[in-house]
């Protein structure tokens, strides 16, 4: 039996809003540390990939996992792995209206959403476009104060690198706005700016008469707005940013082929961009399904040369990793990890004290593994978020019970298996043949 798991002390705040999201379906904003559970490999392998940013390189992953194996956990993992790493991070999930590519406004969608949700330590939760830009203008002033050059003349200077990338110098002419928005006390100015920057203006006209400038940020100019980003944020003081895009399966879902293709193309620029060093302090990590990789008539694999850097390891096989390849495959928590992460969960139910959880630490989460394993099978652990919804449900019914007793609640538990929603009505879907095994702990 493995030794029961500590967790720190989490304050009642921090530990509703935790199981809100758990019980709800949804990833954590906050405190995901609390429950993280195996995956110690990839977790390396990305954190390594933070490393390279920060030294100005450039990372590219794909992270594949079944639908409720943990795919956006896991991306948000990453992205507090890159705050601690002085960092910026960008996020956001592709829906309809948000893609890589798009004639309609879905790309300028996508890149508003990602500059919407840009963090740092400071502000992890989104919305720190304005302070990122601040900052810049913090050191330039102080910059300006040690040798009396004019702080305008300065802001130029230090963003002139940006003026050899599309849409650089109108960036930089923006962010000099944003100065005499800041310098005048004109609000007005300082928010149009920071609506440019974000990509909220819908056309040239409207940002030329607010700002002066030419360009807007577009369906066609998305990439390289992210690049153009990414080299402010190192202005800043920052050592680069992390773009996560996930929910990559709302690219798989479109019917309309040139479409789709247009967006694998996206894909294939980002990944070119990365791996050839045409970037420079920043990476990107894309979320998606096994169908959204390797699906040969709807996936990334139906643009031959996608499929040609993204090919599986031919020597990755019989047990033998690549975590260096871009394709990080997520597998499925062992029983000893799924049995952890339940007893982390109990604990953080209990606010971290293991003297007040409503059930036994060790024999509570043994006896719901081995029903919840009976009724689904190896589901139990290869898509664990309708088990771990169950689990938190129990948890809550024992806490407002207090007379009742956990084992009597136990074999009446219903648990579904988690397959996917509306992914199993889209076509071309991947059967589930995987056969069960016996459960062992």
């Amino acid at each position: 039996m493995t030794t029961s798991p500590s967790v720190s002390t989490i304050r009642p705040r921090d530990r509703d809003a935790l199981i809100q999201a758990l019980r709800g379906g949804v990833v954590p904003r906050a405190g995901i540390h609390h429950i993280q559970v195996g995956r110690f490999e990839e977790v390396r392998a990305l954190l390594e990939d933070c490393r390279r940013i920060a030294d100005g390189g450039s990372a590219f992953r794909v992270v594949i996992g079944e639908y409720g194996a943990g795919k956006t956990f896991f991306l948000s993992l990453v992205r507090q792995m890159a705050l601690e790493s002085k960092l910026v991070t960008v996020h956001a999930d592709l829906t309809p209206g948000r893609r890589l590519h798009g004639t309609n406004g879905q790309g300028r969608a996508l890149y508003s959403e990602l500059a919407k949700n840009m963090a740092t330590r400071t502000k992890p939760d989104g919305g720190a476009l304005a302070s990122v830009v601040e900052k810049f203008i913090a050191t330039t002033r102080e910059q300006s104060e040690q040798t009396g050059t004019p702080v305008e003349t300065l802001i130029k200077q230090r963003l002139a690198s940006l003026t050899e990338l599309t849409n650089g110098y109108d960036f930089a002419s923006v962010v000099a706005s944003y100065w005499k928005g800041f310098d005048e006390g004109n609000e007005q100015l300082k928010q149009d700016a920071l609506r440019w920057l974000r990509g909220e203006f819908t056309t040239k006209t409207e940002a030329r008469t607010a700002l002066g400038v030419r360009t807007i940020v577009d369906d066609d100019t998305v990439l390289e707005m992210l690049k153009v980003l990414a080299r402010f944020t190192q202005l800043a003081g920052f050592s680069g940013m992390v773009v996560c895009i996930d929910e990559m399966v709302n690219i798989w879902k479109m019917h309309n082929t040139k479409a789709r293709e247009a967006n694998w193309e996206r894909v294939l620029g980002l990944c070119n961009d990365a791996l050839q060093g045409n970037a420079s302090g920043i990476g990107f990590v894309l979320g998606g399904t096994p169908d959204v990789l390797m699906d040969q008539r709807r996936g990334m694999y139906s643009y031959q040369a996608l499929q040609s850097r993204l090919a599986a390891n031919s020597f990755a096989k019989e047990g033998v990793k690549d975590y260096t390849h871009p394709v990080v495959r997520l597998s499925a928590l062992t029983n000893e990890d799924f049995y952890v992460l339940l007893q982390k969960l109990l604990l953080v139910h209990a606010l971290g004290d293991a003297a007040k959880t409503v059930m036994p630490i060790d024999a509570g989460p043994r006896s719901f593994m081995e029903h919840c394993y009976s009724r689904i099978g190896e589901a139990t652990f290869r898509t664990p978020r309708t088990t771990i919804k169950t689990f938190l449900d129990l948890l809550a019914v024992l806490e407002q019970n207090p007379d009742k007793t956990w084992n009597e609640f136990i074999e009446a538990i219903e648990v579904k298996r988690d397959d996917g929603g509306d992914l199993d009505k889209v076509p071309e879907a991947a059967a589930d043949g995987d056969e069960l095994t016996e459960f062992k702990l």
